[in-house]
Formats: structure tokens, C-alpha cells, sequence
């Protein structure tokens, strides 16, 4: 008999059947709510996650695939949090290393004084990343940096200043968080709606009632912590618990645009450190191809599929162009993804989102509800471990040690070939060349622009709970942001693999296919 498939749908809601009463309940799959369940689960508390549609689907797939201290912070004298990011990045430089890239950035300098400037902030980010450093800080000659940005405008170019930060792949880290979670035990399920809070005679949180979106099925759990970790739908759980609730959360939208390599050949990154509008821009390669942003715009709504504004589409282009001498234009841009941060609602008429602090918070409510909003990827594990030690001081759990510090995540392998795109699959390699020896058509490409094979389709629907075509294209091998009309022409073949392995009809793909043409036309540049 073959041995169960803990990846598997059926086998996690036959799980549900088996416990009555959890100890941590989440609400939100993203980078929070992950890490808030695999802190949980390897406490050894029982622990159950509900995500509305896919793991990582919103903010948490859609960021400037950083892992870093935050430069920015620095510059605004917010100390304690870049320091807390920095040891957290060192952390999961060790726990993944097959997905975080120890990259060199460099900020070109065009006037006297902006060397010896970012050479003494560098040098105190140095400083406080401690004994978990990435490398060292270091002022470069004008010959230098021209040889490593070889696009980069020499027109009164000084030189520039090199120093190390973390680069990663955001959706693949959520997946591989995911799989640990339900290799240590945890119950998750995505595509599975949090609709109402439980509580008690004496009005205390006690549980979530939830619908599993695939089957229309209603289910009640009960929890002694129930952990609110949904992103920009916190305010949504808050009022579900209290009508009345003031919002807590207001979002701010970041865009990307994707180009070829071609604008920025060779592996170093660039930080441009001040903005027409005060922020940081970026550019970093990112899986043979460049993610050029962000921009931070205050909105008064959201969604799960936010739309860049023309706006911040021209912003971008036009500080790009500023420092490459190769033109960017719209019909370069293969990708745009937008995303939306989390940030605390401001008081009275603050629109300067920079200067709000990207510091997480951890609220306890009179009903018992805990709500984690704020932070960013790089300090989810602390995050979360800040949130569990919150359910334990409020005597909803037992005390027991954090054991996320030390903890490889699933795939950890030191030794990676990142040439060849498959080692984000870390240790999984394996397992997809097997298929693919006894598959050889599970070998061929999706699409002649990309370089991702069939085989990872497969591979997504049976080990990491891929259930829709976006889920793969989008989150588990990264083809929508990488290359959106490409994403586009493979959908058909991804439907019907997919169609084959969860054992759907003709119709499910025609509806996955329309379904992600309509996402994925947000992507593309006309």
C-alpha cells in the first residue's frame, strides 16, 4: 500500500474529522499566518489554518523579493526594527538557504558627498547585522561599478557603494512554510473561507466557522486561540467580531514592472536611494529576469487582485530611465504586479505612508480575538513567535519554547545550482527528476520563452496544494510574473494536466483557462 499523501486535500480534511478542539486556529495563509502555524505546530500545540483562496495569493507573493534590514529604516533612525530584521534575515538565510540569495546591491553616486554618505550608513548596517552578516559594506571607483552595471548612465557617475542583502522567491517560501507546517502535524487548507467568529456565553472568541469554497460545505471549529493574521482583511475579521471596530488597517499599493535582462546584464543588484517621491527604488534580478520597483500609493479600498495605476506604471519608467542608458519602454515590460501593504490606518491627515512604521503589532481584543497586523517577510518568524507568546501570556496555551529559530524549512539545501531554474525545489529536486525518468514527456517545456517543465505541474497539484491553474502559473512556478502573455498561451496545457490529476471534466478547464486569462490580462501591459 502506498503511504498517504499529507499534501493531499482529502487527506487533510480526513484530518478535520479526527480533532474537535484546536489549540491555535489561524485565519490567513500569507507570510504572517504561515509562520504564526508553523510556530504553533512545532510548540506542539494543535493547530488548524484557513485560507480564503491560495497560500500567498495576495501581498505575500507580490513583494520586491527582498530579504533585508530596510536601508530606509535606517535612514529614519528606526534602529531597533533593523536590527530585528537583520538577525531575522540571517536566520533564514540558514533555515532556507535554496531560496534566499545572498545579492550584492550598489548605489551608483552622482554627487561628492553621496559616498562617503551611504559608505557610513553601510557600514552601521553592517554593524548591526552582527555575527550573522552577509558580507561587508564597501565603497567602489567609477571604472568598477561601470564593469558591474554595465547599462548604468556615466554621465557625471562618481562610483558607487556595494553591500549585501537577501533576495528570494516570496510564493515559493509560503509553499515550503505550508509543507513543514503539515509534515509537523498542522491542518491547513486553502480555498477554505473564514464566514463567522464562534464565542462562548460569555461572548469570548472560541472558535471560526468556515467554508470550504470547493465543496460549499460549512464546518465549525473550535480553538483556545483564534489568531487573526489576514493582511489588508484584518478590519473585515475585527468587524466580524465587533461590528463596531474602527479600522486598523489602511492599504498602500506597491507596483513592480518586469523586464528582460537585458537592461541591467550580470548578477548585482541596484538600490536608488531617494525617489521624486522620498522612497527607495529597485532593481534586482530575479529568475533571469529584473523586478524594477516599488512605488507606495495610499488607497481607501482593496482586493485580491489589485490593478497598477498609470501613474505609478510612468513613475517607474521614468525612474528607471534616469540611471540605464538603455531606454526602458512599456512594450519592454514583460510582467506588472501589484500588491498592497498592510499599514497602519494613519492618524489624522498623514498620507506620507514612508514614514510609517513597518513595525508589526500584536492586539488582544476584550472578546479574546488576536490580531497580527504590520511587518514584512523577512520578520514573519519573529512575528509569529511574538504572536504565540502573546495567546500564551493571556493563559490561552500552555507555556512551551519557540522552536522556530534553528528550524530548516522543507526543501533546506545548502549546496544549490542556480543556473538551472529547479533549485528552488531545494531537496525536491530529486523527486522531479524520478518523475521525469519515468515520465520523459514530463520533461518538456510549457512554453519556449520559459524555462519551467511540465513535470512542476504535476509536482504542484500533488505536493504542494496547488488547486487552480493561477495557483501554478502565478504562485508555484512564478510564469505570470515573469512573463505575463507567455502565462497566458501555456494556461490550456496547465488545465489539462491539471484536469487529469484531480480527476475534473472539460468544463472545470474551459472555466480555469477564462479564469486566469481575466487575472492574468491585470498583468499585461497593452
Amino acid at each position: 500500500m502506498a503511504p498517504e499523501n499529507i499534501y493531499s486535500r482529502n487527506s487533510i480534511l480526513n484530518s478535520l474529522v479526527h480533532t474537535e478542539d484546536w489549540d491555535v486556529i489561524v485565519i490567513g495563509g500569507g507570510a504572517t499566518g504561515l509562520g504564526v502555524a508553523l510556530d504553533s505546530v512545532t510548540r506542539g500545540f494543535k493547530t488548524l489554518l484557513l485560507e480564503q483562496v491560495d497560500y500567498a495569493k495576495g501581498t505575500s507573493s507580490r513583494s520586491t523579493k527582498l530579504v533585508h534590514g530596510g536601508v530606509r529604516y535606517l535612514a529614519q533612525g528606526n534602529i531597533d526594527l533593523v536590527r530585528e530584521a537583520l538577525y531575522e534575515r540571517g536566520l533564514l538565510s540558514r533555515n532556507a538557504p535554496h531560496l534566499v540569495k545572498n545579492e550584492t546591491f550598489i548605489i551608483p553616486n552622482y554627487r561628492w558627498w553621496e559616498g562617503m554618505y551611504y559608505s557610513i550608513g553601510l557600514k552601521v548596517y553592517d554593524f548591526l547585522s552582527g555575527k550573522l552578516s552577509l558580507g561587508k559594506s564597501t565603497h567602489i571607483g567609477k571604472e568598477e561599478t561601470v564593469r558591474r552595471l554595465a547599462t548604468i548612465k556615466q554621465d557625471n557617475l562618481r562610483g558607487g557603494v556595494s553591500y549585501r542583502d537577501g533576495q528570494f522567491d516570496d510564493s515559493r517560501l509560503a509553499v515550503n512554510i505550508a509543507q513543514t507546517c503539515l509534515e509537523k502535524g498542522a491542518c491547513l487548507l486553502n480555498y477554505f473561507k473564514v464566514s463567522g467568529l464562534l464565542k462562548d456565553g460569555e461572548g469570548k472568541v472560541c472558535g471560526v466557522e468556515g467554508r470550504d469554497e470547493e465543496t460549499g460545505l460549512t464546518y465549525r471549529f473550535k480553538g483556545k486561540a483564534v489568531i487573526n493574521a489576514t493582511g489588508v482583511f484584518t478590519d473585515e475579521i475585527l468587524k466580524m467580531d465587533n461590528p463596531e471596530a474602527p479600522n486598523m488597517v489602511r492599504p498602500s499599493q506597491g507596483v513592480h514592472l518586469v523586464f528582460d535582462r537585458s537592461f541591467l546584464p550580470g548578477e548585482d543588484a541596484i538600490m536608488i536611494p531617494k525617489t521624486d517621491d522620498g522612497r527607495i527604488l529597485f532593481v534586482v534580478p530575479w529568475h533571469d529576469k529584473l523586478i524594477v520597483g516599488t512605488t507606495d500609493t495610499m488607497l481607501d479600498e482593496h482586493c485580491l487582485e489589485p490593478t497598477a495605476l498609470e501613474t505609478e506604471i510612468d513613475f517607474i519608467l521614468k525612474t528607471f530611465n534616469r540611471y540605464v542608458v538603455k531606454p526602458a519602454t512599456r512594450k519592454d515590460v514583460r510582467s506588472v504586479f501589484a500588491g498592497l501593504r498592510p499599514l497602519a490606518a494613519p492618524q489624522g491627515d498623514s498620507q506620507k505612508t514612508k514614514e510609517i512604521s513597518r513595525s508589526h503589532k500584536v492586539i488582544l481584543s476584550k472578546t479574546g480575538l488576536i490580531t497580527i497586523t504590520g511587518g514584512k517577510w523577512t520578520t514573519f518568524r519573529r512575528m509569529a513567535q511574538d504572536t504565540i507568546d502573546k495567546a500564551i501570556s493571556a493563559g490561552m496555551l500552555p507555556r512551551k519554547a519557540c522552536k522556530t529559530k534553528s528550524l530548516p524549512l522543507h526543501g533546506a539545501m545548502e549546496a544549490v545550482d542556480r543556473n538551472n531554474h529547479l533549485y528552488i525545489y531545494g531537496s525536491d529536486q530529486s523527486g522531479i527528476h524520478q518523475m521525469i525518468a519515468e515520465h520523459p514527456e514530463l520533461g518538456e517545456r510549457l512554453h519556449e520563452r520559459l524555462p519551467f517543465l511540465k513535470a512542476e505541474v504535476v509536482w504542484a497539484v500533488r505536493h504542494e496544494m496547488a488547486r487552480t491553474v493561477e495557483d501554478v502559473l502565478a504562485r508555484r512556478v512564478r510564469a505570470l510574473f515573469l512573463d505575463a502573455r507567455a502565462a497566458i498561451e501555456m494556461a490550456p496545457d496547465v488545465a489539462g494536466m491539471m484536469a487529469r490529476e484531480l480527476e475534473k471534466d472539460g468544463e472545470w478547464q474551459e472555466k480555469q483557462v477564462d479564469s486566469f486569462r481575466t487575472i492574468a490580462g491585470h498583468y499585461v501591459l497593452n
